[in-house]
């Protein structure tokens, strides 16, 4: 039941934080509400017992993405105008529903209930017999270079481009 009402706390903050990127004027602002997004994305893989998604969420996009986009950002020179929606009340409200879920999981923690993911019930004994044969990291890097090849490579060509336009808009005089 718990974790029912962190997944819909954390969908909640996922779509507010999403609806608060495509909002704000300033373009730091929307990259800050872009990694609470992320946050919000992790935590829920993390409830539905995909732990190994959940941290590279984590590293990849908070960390590795999201400095390229806040270098991106910087390097158009975008954040000038300085305005004052990072201290909005938005923040406040995030602040007080993460202190709240940090309460709660303490609590969880602190009463001995295991950690459960939502569809842990559904197709264990599947995902125990293909993580014994190829490992957490095997269940998503083999299908992701075998069948998945194409958009990953078309993901690395996208995120290439965007950073070869963005110094050629920012360097007009090559």
């Amino acid at each position: 039941m718990l974790t029912q009402i962190l997944f819909f706390f954390f969908a909640a903050c996922a779509i507010g934080s999403a609806v608060m990127v495509i909002s704000r004027k300033n373009p730091v602002s929307s990259a800050l509400w872009l990694i609470g997004t992320f946050f919000a994305l992790a935590a829920i893989y993390t409830l539905l017992g995909a732990f190994f998604i959940g941290i590279v969420q984590i590293l990849v996009y908070a960390g590795a993405i999201m400095v390229l986009f806040l270098f991106v950002i910087m390097l158009l020179n975008l954040g000038n105008d300085y305005e004052v929606d990072i201290r909005g009340t938005g923040w406040k409200i995030m602040a007080g529903g993460a202190a709240l879920v940090m309460i709660a999981l303490l609590g969880r923690m602190f009463t001995g209930l295991p950690p459960t993911g939502v569809g842990a019930e559904v197709g264990h004994a599947a995902l125990a017999a293909q993580t014994a044969e190829r490992g957490t990291v095997g269940l998503i890097g083999i299908p992701m270079y075998q069948e998945y090849v194409v958009p990953l490579q078309a993901t690395a060509m996208l995120l290439l481009i965007a950073v070869v336009g963005a110094v050629a808009l920012a360097k007009r005089k090559i």
